[in-house]
């Protein structure tokens, strides 16, 4: 059966790190092992210095830490704020290995528009 080719219609590359600016980017026991190994610790430190806990009245999951970002005011603690880039994109979760989850981008559209618009290739939307 013939493998069905997705036309991917955003640039990571191009975006300032919109999607790592969620407040909530959940790891599972799978994606603390994954980053354990890319920074030679254990799991146990691994979770210990780059999670927490979040409670809601839905339950507890375990995110990733944040750190300032003069953009979006938060932004993942594995994000490189100079280069606007993941620096664990290695060993990154599974949530970002499959954002945006399909062929098109939201937020990377919305971007392109306003570049366009604005007529500055780099411009960034502020808050």
């Amino acid at each position: 059966m013939p493998t069905k080719t997705i036309n991917i219609r955003y640039d990571c590359a191009r975006c300032p790190g919109y999607c790592c600016s969620y407040p909530r980017i959940e790891v599972k026991t799978a994606d603390i092992a994954r980053l354990a190994k890319h920074f030679g610790l254990s799991d146990q430190e691994a979770q210990r210095k780059f999670t927490r806990q979040y409670r809601s009245d839905e339950g507890s999951e375990t995110i990733l830490k944040h750190r300032k970002d003069e953009i979006y005011g938060s932004i993942c603690r594995f994000f490189d704020t100079t280069e606007r880039r993941c620096t664990v994109y290695k060993a990154r979760p599974a949530v970002c290995r499959q954002y945006p989850n399909g062929a098109r981008c939201g937020y990377y559209e919305f971007l392109q528009f306003e570049r366009k618009h604005q007529d500055d290739p780099e411009f960034i939307p502020s808050a």
